[in-house]
């Protein structure tokens, strides 16, 4: 294996061995805490762009294999860990790491302090970086990497581009791609859902032409600001049709409702996130990938509540419409990786659907 560096935007550089593909690349570098979970990680959309750093010490030991992809299509842009196992022990694994990401041509780095990393990191936030095999003189490269431009395109990237049918006999869901996970249409079709997809910027007047029983806002990556069309279109069927966001839905839900978003020092990423539930007076585990959360001030004035929180930083976690059918939550209840604390949320929102159809019937 080659060396290899990882350069950050503060000139701060760390010297390892490579794996996977021998691609220069370059994005912003974040922290996974998860111990189990990388595959889903790797695949997750919501990592668009972003140069992903496992805390945990060994990555690859259970392989690759068929069943865990959360996409077809992996985006990330770099895989940061302190040891990659090169012979993973698993009934399941396909193909190691090392070769996935070569094939997918992704590069990877190992042999560094991840350690020392992430604790940088925590201090100073998530920052741009690049991953290099270059001998070129440390400045220039400090300088290459400060003079990256920021990423705004990353929904479009990831979102479908036409729509398409996952066929089922129960409610009938329009499920909006802002970078959908797999494990999200898993949970509909559990339910027998029929589940109509569509791209990010599709129109309030053709998801309404669909008839939707409820309509499902997904996760995705980089800042919600950056994707002004699915504000337009919550704006417009918010009170005709029951809506459930998650991740990046939740943030666009109360930017429509008069919110707002900022970005986070460095982010909620992995499968150990405590959230607390104000109504049910519970604390849930719950699997995030997020740079950007809704502002708790801005919440008051709008038509919003705020029903959940984390307990690491008090950011807000879940929130509610007071008049109409939405409500919303900042983590993944489809749980790929993580814990099953949270799946019920799915049953809540098709409850929610099915109320509002009944109430539909008693004013017709």
């Amino acid at each position: 294996m080659a060396k290899r560096k990882l350069v950050l935007e503060d000139g701060t550089i760390f010297a390892g061995i490579g794996f996977g593909s021998e691609t220069y690349s370059t994005g912003e570098i974040v922290i996974n805490t998860g111990m189990t979970g990388y595959q889903e990680a790797i695949t997750n959309p919501s990592c668009c762009g972003q140069i992903v750093t496992m805390t945990y010490p060994l990555i690859g030991n259970y392989g690759i294999n068929r069943d865990d992809f959360e996409t077809v299509t992996p985006f990330i842009h770099g895989l940061v860990v302190k040891e990659i196992s090169e012979h993973p022990s698993n009934f399941r694994t396909d193909e190691t790491l090392h070769d996935y990401l070569k094939a997918n041509d992704i590069p990877g780095i190992s042999a560094i302090d991840t350690r020392k990393l992430t604790k940088h990191i925590r201090i100073y936030g998530t920052m741009k970086a690049m991953m290099t095999d270059t001998d070129k003189p440390a400045e220039e490269l400090i300088e290459m990497v400060r003079n990256l431009q920021d990423k705004t395109d990353q929904v479009k990237t990831t979102s479908t581009v036409k729509p398409y049918v996952v066929p089922g006999r129960g409610k009938r869901i329009v499920l909006v791609d802002f970078g959908m996970k797999h494990g999200i249409l898993r949970e509909l079709t559990k339910r027998d859902c029929h589940v109509t997809v569509v791209p990010y910027n599709y129109s309030a007047e053709n998801i309404l032409r669909l008839k939707p029983d409820g309509i499902m806002l997904t996760n995705g990556p980089g800042n919600p600001k950056n994707v002004p069309e699915p504000i337009a279109m919550i704006k417009s069927v918010l009170g005709d049709v029951p809506l459930f966001g998650m991740c990046l839905g939740h943030q666009l839900l109360a930017l429509a409702c008069g919110a707002d978003t900022e970005k986070m020092a460095f982010g909620h990423r992995g499968a150990n996130q405590p959230v607390k539930d104000l109504e049910k007076n519970k604390t849930f585990m719950t699997s995030q990938n997020h740079s950007y959360a809704v502002t708790h001030d801005s919440l008051s004035g709008t038509d919003l509540e705020l029903t959940q929180f984390s307990l690491n930083d008090n950011s807000v976690e879940g929130i509610r419409h007071k008049s109409y059918p939405a409500f919303s939550v900042q983590y993944h209840p489809e749980s790929s990786p993580g814990p099953e604390d949270t799946p019920q949320l799915f049953d809540a929102f098709l409850q929610m659907v099915s109320q509002s159809r009944q109430k539909e019937n008693a004013y017709a």
